[in-house]
C-alpha cells in the first residue's frame, strides 16, 4: 500500500489482489497527469455527471468519488480494487457505480475520463458504447503513457467521437482531448466478432477484449490435442477461459461432465457462455464465473482443470498470476484430480508445479510451448 498525492487529496491505494510487499503501485503517471489537468481546468467536476473507463485500481475513482461517478471496466479484479480502495479511504462503496464492459452508462454524461486500454479493439468497443450518452458540451479526456498512445488510437477517437488532439508529454504520459461531433456517422460497433475453428463446425464468438480474438492462439492449439475424452464424469474447470474453447472441447469429449468457465474478464466469460450455449443449448449443466482465479469453485471439487495461464496482470508482466492459479488449482482439485496446462517453454512452469504438487509430467512440446500435467496426491 502506498500514498497517492493528487490535487484532490492524498489517498492510500493498493493493487488487487492484495499481495504482501507488492512493489508495484496502484497508479501511473497518466493517472496523476489526468487528475492535475482536471484540477486546473474544471472546477465543476464534483457537480458533473462523470464517467470513468478502465481505471485499474481506483486511482481515479477514489479521488473523484465526491462526484458519484459511473465506472466501467472489463476486469473483475479492477472492480474489486476500486471497492477495496474506496473502503481503505473511508469512502462509501456505493459512491461509485460499477459497470461491466458489457454495460453502458446511464443517462447523459458531462465528463468522460478514459485510461487507454491495452487492446485497441476494447477502446473501439467502448467509444461506440459511450457515444449515445454524449452531448455537445461533454468533455472527453483520454490518458495513457506515451508508448501506449499511437496514431491508430487517435484515429479511433476521431472516427467515432470527433476532433482529437494530444497534450505535451508529462513524465512520459500524455492526454488525449476529444470533442463530440454530433454529425459523425461512425456506423455500428463491429463487436462481437467470430471465427470458425479450422477442421470443425465450431463458430466461436469473441467480444472485443479477448486474447487472440481473431484466431486460435498457438499454445491453446497445442493443448487442445491432449484434452482427455470419455472418462471424466465429474467437474471440469476451464480456468482463464477466454472464449471457452478448452472447456467446450472438454464438454464434447466428456458428455457426462459438469463444466465451469472462469475468467477475470467479463467479456471472456460472456463469450464462453455464448459459445457453450450455442453448442449445447440450455440443457447441459455449466457455470460461468467472473472471478479472481478459482474463487467461487469449492475446495476439493474439481476432477480436471484446464489452463493457459497469462503472464501479465494489466500491463505488469510476470509469473505471479500463473503461480496464484496453480495454488488455487491445488485447493480446488479433488485428491487424484489433474491440472493440465500449456505455457511458453522459457517460463519454467514445471519447476513451480513440482514444488507445489510434488510431480509434473511433460505431455507434449514444440519449439515455443510445452503441455504439462500434474495431479493432486493429497
Amino acid at each position: 500500500m502506498q500514498t497517492f498525492s493528487t490535487p484532490q487529496g492524498e489517498f492510500r491505494l493498493a493493487r488487487f489482489p492484495l499481495r504482501k510487499n507488492d512493489p508495484l503501485r496502484a497508479w501511473d503517471a497518466a493517472d496523476a497527469h489526468l487528475l492535475s489537468e482536471l484540477a486546473e481546468s474544471d472546477s465543476d467536476w464534483q457537480t458533473s455527471s462523470v464517467f470513468l473507463l478502465n481505471d485499474s485500481f481506483g486511482a481515479l475513482a477514489v479521488p473523484l468519488s465526491p462526484s458519484s461517478p459511473q465506472f466501467l471496466s472489463d476486469s473483475y479484479l479492477s472492480h474489486c480494487g476500486v471497492q477495496n480502495n474506496l473502503q481503505l479511504n473511508n469512502r462509501p462503496v456505493d459512491s461509485v457505480r460499477r459497470l461491466t464492459s458489457l454495460e453502458s452508462p446511464q443517462g447523459v454524461v458531462d465528463l468522460v475520463l478514459i485510461k487507454i486500454p491495452k487492446t485497441l479493439a476494447l477502446l473501439e468497443d467502448q467509444l461506440y458504447r459511450i457515444r449515445p450518452h454524449l452531448h455537445a458540451a461533454t468533455r472527453i479526456i483520454g490518458a495513457g503513457m506515451v508508448k501506449q498512445i499511437h496514431k491508430s488510437t487517435l484515429q479511433l477517437f476521431e472516427r467515432i467521437i470527433g476532433p482529437t488532439r494530444t497534450s505535451l508529454a508529462v513524465q512520459k504520459s500524455r492526454l488525449i482531448h476529444c470533442s463530440f461531433n454530433q454529425q459523425l456517422a461512425p456506423g455500428k460497433s463491429p463487436y462481437p466478432t467470430s471465427y470458425r475453428l479450422e477442421h470443425s463446425d465450431l463458430q466461436l464468438v469473441n467480444h472485443a477484449n479477448l486474447f487472440s480474438r481473431e484466431h486460435l492462439d498457438l499454445g491453446t492449439r497445442l493443448l487442445l490435442n491432449h484434452i482427455p475424452a470419455g472418462s471424466e464424469t465429474g467437474r471440469i474447470v476451464d480456468l482463464g477461459c477466454g472464449n471457452g474453447i478448452l472447456g467446450l472441447l472438454a464438454a464434447e469429449r466428456n458428455p457426462h461432465a459438469e463444466l465451469v468457465f472462469t475468467d477475470e474478464s467479463f467479456m471472456a466469460v460472456a463469450s464462453a457462455e455464448l459459445n457453450f450455449r450455442g453448442r449445447f443449448g440450455s440443457g447441459r449443466k455449466a457455470q460461468f464465473l467472473a472471478s479472481n482465479g478459482l474463487q467461487g469453485v469449492p475446495s476439493g471439487s474439481a476432477d480436471l482443470i484446464l489452463n493457459n495461464p497469462p503472464f501479465h496482470q494489466q500491463r505488469a508482466v510476470g509469473d505471479q498470476v500463473a503461480w496464484e492459479m496453480f495454488q488455487m488449482s491445488k485447493t480446488a482439485l479433488k485428491t487424484g484430480g489433474r491440472l493440465l496446462l500449456v505455457g511458453n517453454r522459457h517460463l519454467g512452469y514445471h519447476v513451480k508445479l513440482k514444488r507445489l504438487f510434488g510431480n509434473c509430467s511433460v505431455i507434449a512440446s514444440d519449439r515455443r510451448f510445452v503441455v504439462l500435467e500434474t495431479h493432486k496426491t493429497k
